[in-house]
């Protein structure tokens, strides 16, 4: 019974603090959209990725609240004791705790190193390839657009499902001379250097204005550049796969690669201080031990974020990193064990094996 509303608990908590943090994000990306830094394709695959890291952060803290909540319950309702009287013990209830928690940190920590990398790579080439095809997102039927600080007008009549453009005009500037173009058809490509307006069929008229002298051709089919080669992507730290920065000497690869560890060891850690600290306060109500569950995980978060500077600016050994954080949840997790139940109490189970 344990185990089954652990589960269900966690994943309400959880689908609850996703579909916040996500849809404040989803704001921001929705922002982006409008202004056309981004492309509308693109907003529903950020959201997704979005939803597989803000998974990865807050699974741990999903899983704190939800052993809080659930043990809270049972103590309010004498449910724990019932478990006594019949012979379960701390370990029953541990037992009952451990087999959710070991499961899904293995499930968070595969989040940590494999997922989220991923996701965040694929955030990252996403965003990159629409910054780069900003300018060309803007061409659309009936429209003048401006390319280039204006050097490039472009206005096509009609676009086809495939691409294809009718009736294009086009107006570029080349060495001090305006060249004006009116093609049947149109097309993008990308060729090696850039990516290019394909024109089919047309006229192309080049001159000063001001001057008499015009240069008027006809051709078949004409290339315009419109975007250079783009650039290269440049990776953060955090879309690094795991594998590639796990033997790395950096401190900053060695303070991500804490960072990823550090959601399967907080699930073991948080959880395990969950237990005796749902027995503190039974008549003060869930909320109450929610409120200290909130200051233990800021402070243990604050601790994280500190830690990884602190790596970084090799203020603390890199084998030591956020360890002595886990440590110290530990620690306060045995404090409040012992407090709780008391060293002789706990040695006589201990030994009885339940």
């Amino acid at each position: 019974m344990i185990i089954v509303d652990l589960l269900k608990t966690a994943s309400a908590v959880l689908a609850v603090l996703v579909f916040i943090i996500v849809s404040q994000k989803f704001i921001r990306v929705l922002a982006q959209a409008v202004d056309g830094s981004i492309s509308n394709q693109t907003v529903m695959h950020l959201i997704g990725l979005k939803t597989i890291l803000v998974t990865t952060a807050f699974l741990p803290t999903a899983l704190f609240m939800a052993i809080l909540m659930v043990l809270g319950r049972m103590y309010r309702e004498q449910e724990i004791a019932a478990i006594a009287s019949a012979g379960g013990g701390m370990l029953t209830i541990y037992r009952g705790v451990f087999w959710v928690l070991v499961p899904l940190s293995l499930f968070s920590g595969w989040l940590s190193l494999y997922a989220g990398p991923w996701a965040e790579l694929q955030g990252q080439k996403l965003m990159h390839f629409d910054n780069e095809t900003a300018d060309i997102r803007s061409i659309s039927a009936g429209r003048f657009s401006e390319y280039s600080g204006g050097e490039l007008i472009f206005y096509t009549e009609s676009v086809d499902d495939d691409g294809k453009m009718h009736h294009v005009f086009l107006q570029n500037k080349q060495s001090g001379k305006t060249g004006v173009v009116n093609a049947e058809y149109g097309r993008l490509d990308n060729l090696e250097g850039g990516l290019y307006l394909i024109l089919e069929h047309g006229e192309r008229i080049l001159g000063a204005p001001g001057d008499k002298e015009f240069t008027i051709e006809t051709f078949a089919e004409y290339a315009v550049l419109i975007e250079k080669k783009s650039s290269a992507l440049v990776v953060g730290s955090h879309a690094v796969k795991s594998q590639q920065i796990w033997s790395s000497s950096n401190l900053q690869d060695m303070a991500e690669m804490q960072d990823r560890l550090s959601g399967p060891f907080s699930t073991i850690f948080l959880g395990f201080l969950a237990v005796p600290l749902a027995k503190l306060s039974p008549r003060g109500g869930v909320y109450g031990n929610l409120l200290v569950a909130f200051a233990i995980y800021f402070a243990y978060s604050n601790l994280q974020r500190v830690n990884h500077s602190w790596v970084v600016a090799d203020k603390i050994p890199g084998w030591l990193g956020y360890f002595w954080a886990d440590l110290l949840l530990l620690s306060l997790g045995l404090i409040l064990l012992f407090r709780t139940y008391g060293w002789q109490w706990l040695l006589q189970h201990w030994q009885k094996g339940y």
